[in-house]
């Protein structure tokens, strides 16, 4: 569930990286483009009535106010005393050298601003505006002045200036105005299309979860219809595939139960007749040829009968009546029993089978001392079939931690890496050429799975295979459901 949690969230993270981010990333370019061109409307238009507020100034002091020079302080004086904006705006007279002479506010007289708009309306004679800090207040202004001019001469500047402190608390609340509508269309954005993928999102995890359970075995498992759209065709395919897997899957195990019944009555027969007919067979040079191909034929129908054996486990694996005969059972004394009996086989082979114990154990545990034995033979066949060229194994019994631990090494070529996380899987051989079904470390792991304990195969230091067979001491009984 953590696993398909992380793959819903992948989802939703990329589909808000494709699609909100861009989305985010425009309303973002709009809203600072939009705050930039306002605020920069805003001071234009306030440089720009400056600007014709200067302009007029000077050319009624130009046109008409100047009959002569001495009458320009007069007139100065004058015009400062009647400006009607001088509660938010500074009419200032300045003379040729751009110190303040006249003024609407006298604690300016004889300062000298030094701002742009000054040496900018005396070097070229036009109407110039400044934007920026004064340099004796340090205050943001907006300044416009005009040249003064009489018979030719410079008289002085006409010079308006006024704060930007409430131009700029103007465009800073347009701006804030403009970052909530931004941040608004944003919400709702996000929040729709979280809707729109989490609508997305719950169907595709609710048919990704029916697919896993079906990939594990579930077959014939149906997820139930809701939608109507590409969605619900998706379930119907899903349904119908599940539903189809199933009935083979059916089919399938009934008839390897079948066959595998029907083979294990004449296998039989053949293995018992040709014994029988093996125990007739004289010891002359003549009859050698007739007693090693009865022992063929007793060897691989003996083969052929515990392939047949695995096949019905399989069988019962697959539908669920693969269960345990529990009982008291001593682990040591059957698995030492196993060793001693394969010890005779493997040294005909030239196998030398070793066995160490960590100590004496008497403590029986609630086991299938039958599906136990099953798992000991068939791990030391193994060892023996893939690992015999070593020509030794080595087994031992222990007690840790509340656990009795049965290893099983030998000392072959080991099993490839790629092969090594498939060899539990029914059926598969990976590159191994030794003859069997595959399915034996499957059953193997599946009467340690319901013995609670633990079945791994791993490659050992220094070469070789390593089987660790784990089992709980105290072991809960199953219950009478569980028996065969």
């Amino acid at each position: 569930m953590e696993k398909q949690s992380k793959r819903t969230s992948g989802l939703r993270r990329r589909w808000m990286t494709s699609s909100l981010l861009p989305v985010i990333t425009i309303l973002v370019l709009i809203s600072a483009l939009v705050s930039i061109g306002l605020g920069s409307t805003y001071y234009s238009n306030a440089r720009s009535a400056l600007e014709a507020k200067a302009a007029a100034g000077a050319e009624y002091f130009n046109t008409y106010a100047m009959t002569n020079y001495e009458e320009y302080y007069h007139s100065a004086a004058l015009y400062v005393n009647s400006f009607e904006d001088s509660d938010r705006i500074e009419l200032q007279f300045l003379n040729s050298n751009g110190a303040v002479d006249v003024s609407t506010r006298s604690m300016m007289i004889g300062s000298a601003p030094g701002t742009q708009d000054v040496y900018d309306a005396l070097s070229s004679g036009v109407i110039s505006s400044y934007l920026g800090r004064d340099s004796a207040t340090g205050e943001r202004i907006i300044a416009a002045s005009g040249l003064l001019k009489f018979q030719g001469e410079v008289v002085g500047i006409i010079r308006l200036v006024t704060s930007a402190h409430n131009l700029d608390s103007q465009v800073l609340l347009t701006v804030m105005i403009i970052l909530a509508i931004m941040l608004a269309v944003s919400f709702v954005v996000v929040i729709s299309s979280l809707l729109l993928i989490n609508n997305v999102v719950a169907p595709v995890s609710a048919v990704s979860e029916a697919a896993k359970q079906i990939s594990g075995g579930s077959y014939g498992f149906c997820i139930p219809n809701r939608y109507a759209d590409e969605m619900g065709e998706l379930v119907d395919n899903i349904n119908d595939m599940s539903v189809k897997i199933g009935q083979n899957e059916k089919l399938q195990q009934e008839f390897i139960s079948s066959v595998s019944h029907e083979l294990r009555t004449p296998l039989t027969a053949i293995n018992g007749w040709a014994e029988t007919l093996l125990a007739d067979v004289g010891e002359s040079e003549e009859e050698e040829a007739q007693r090693r191909g009865l022992s063929i034929i007793i060897k691989e129908s003996s083969r052929l009968t515990k392939m047949v054996e695995e096949l019905l486990d399989f069988s019962k694996m697959s539908d669920g009546r693969f269960t345990l005969d529990m009982e008291p059972m001593d682990l040591q004394a059957e698995f030492e029993d196993t060793v001693y009996t394969y010890h005779q086989i493997f040294k005909q082979e030239g196998i030398t089978l070793l066995y160490t114990a960590g100590d004496e154990y008497d403590e029986t545990i609630s086991a299938d001392p039958v599906r136990l034995k099953q798992v000991f033979c068939n791990v030391l066949d193994n060892a023996a079939k893939h690992g015999g060229s070593g020509k030794r194994i080595v087994t031992r019994l222990n007690r840790s931690r509340g656990n009795y631990i049965i290893t099983v090494r030998d000392f072959g070529p080991g099993i490839p890496e790629a092969d090594l996380p498939h060899v539990k899987e029914k059926f598969y051989k990976g590159s191994s050429k030794a003859r069997g079904s595959g399915i034996g470390l499957a059953v193997c792991d599946e009467i340690i799975r319901l013995h609670d304990g633990t079945f791994s195969i791993d490659n050992a230091k220094g070469g070789g295979t390593i089987v660790t067979i784990k089992l709980p001491v105290r072991h809960v009984r199953r219950e009478n459901s569980q028996k065969k």
